[in-house]
């Protein structure tokens, strides 16, 4: 089996240049622009979704009962959680994709 990896391994004389083909397909560099235009998109949608979100539970809340108020609160707090961490995960990844330009 070691004979075998070794072997292996060493048939493979040509990687530099077959990661130079990986990276510069249309596949890799398609994806990485897909990525980046996503990540842009999910940071301005995300906090207008929350905010409209927002709005909504604040309108519901004035009109519910006691328990219910516990409810409403709960999502508000839920939706300003969740843009915050779709912001910050969306940021990272332009950052993480901007280190592979």
């Amino acid at each position: 089996m070691y004979a075998l990896a070794t072997l292996w391994l060493f048939a493979l004389p040509s990687s530099a240049s077959a990661a130079g083909d990986i990276k510069g397909s249309k596949l890799v560099t398609g994806t990485e622009k897909l990525i980046g235009d996503v990540t842009t998109w999910l940071m301005i949608l995300a906090p207008i979704v929350a905010g409209l979100l927002i709005i909504y539970f604040c309108i519901r809340r004035s009109v519910a009962d006691e328990m219910d108020t516990k409810k409403w609160n709960n999502r508000i707090i839920v939706a300003i959680v969740s843009c915050i961490g779709a912001v910050l995960g969306s940021a990272t990844l332009n950052i993480i994709i901007g280190y592979y330009k």
